[in-house]
């Protein structure tokens, strides 16, 4: 006597999410797949996720902001200077680290989700692959992060020429803005290469990679890149560097717009990792 495969014991899942994992595959052109409890589970898993790292990103800026703004309330006095004071730096890379903490617990807890619904299951899809980084985010997105990330550090450490102690101040907390948006951009591309395959099936299989792929080219979208040089330098620094800071946001924006028009869209990518497996 043979046994049938027990079903799926996964977390119930709310009709709202098979809901919007149906409308995911019709956009992704897989409107043929079943949307299934595992990958709407997966699917609000990772909104939710998305969520909390925008909120990890915003809190980033507006700490640099503050920091910026506690500098210039505590050196100026009545009309008059004071010295810089290294409390705001202090707080700022305290307060950067902190959010590196809180990134690692979060991938580590989608990491522990997709674990646990990967032993849930029945069976498992043949087969299955562990995408790298030239799949996942391609050559042409890597090449567009490490130029956008040189560019705005190099604007930052031009600031710092600057024979102003205000606008160097201000450069210094750009930069290490900088350098915990890139730690954290790091640490979430890791964990898409590494977090495990779950997959009960060709299609979600496919919508595994798909999910990598979108997933990556959103986190290297270079959002506080633009966005701290801008806010906290642009009409305090020299008119050259406002001038450069402004042709930097134009050239980053029309290449960002050219690279979303000419490569694969996220859904090709992913049919195109299945076939030459």
């Amino acid at each position: 006597m043979t046994r049938e495969p027990l079903p799926d014991a996964g977390p119930p899942v709310r009709a709202a999410d098979l809901r919007l994992a149906g409308e995911w595959l019709a956009r992704h052109d897989l409107a043929d797949a079943r949307p299934t409890p595992l990958l709407a589970g997966r699917l609000a898993v990772r909104r939710r996720a998305g969520l909390a790292a925008n909120v990890v990103l915003a809190v980033l800026i507006l700490a640099s902001a503050l920091a910026a703004a506690y500098d210039r309330l505590a050196t100026s006095a009545f009309g008059g200077f004071q010295p810089h004071r290294p409390l705001p730096l202090l707080a700022l890379t305290a307060l950067v680290a902190g959010l590196l903490l809180a990134q690692a617990l979060l991938d580590w807890w989608v990491r522990r989700i997709d674990q646990r619904a990967g032993a849930t299951l029945s069976r498992r899809a043949a087969h299955l692959i562990q995408p790298g980084w030239r799949v996942v985010l391609g050559r042409p997105y890597a090449v567009f992060a490490v130029a956008t990330f040189a560019g705005a550090m190099a604007l930052a450490g031009s600031a710092l020429a600057v024979p102003d102690s205000t606008v160097r101040q201000l450069a210094v907390i750009v930069l290490i803005g900088l350098l915990g948006v890139t730690a954290i951009t790091a640490m979430q591309l890791r964990h898409l290469l590494r977090r495990p395959v779950v997959a009960e099936d060709e299609e979600s299989l496919t919508a595994d990679v798909i999910m990598r792929v979108e997933d990556a080219r959103a986190v290297t979208t270079p959002n506080v890149q633009w966005t701290l040089p801008m806010v906290l330098l642009f009409g305090t620094a020299p008119g050259w560097w406002s001038a450069a800071s402004a042709a930097y946001l134009v050239l980053g924006l029309a290449a960002c717009i050219a690279l979303h028009a000419r490569t694969p869209s996220s859904a090709a990518v992913g049919r195109r990792a299945m076939s030459v497996r």
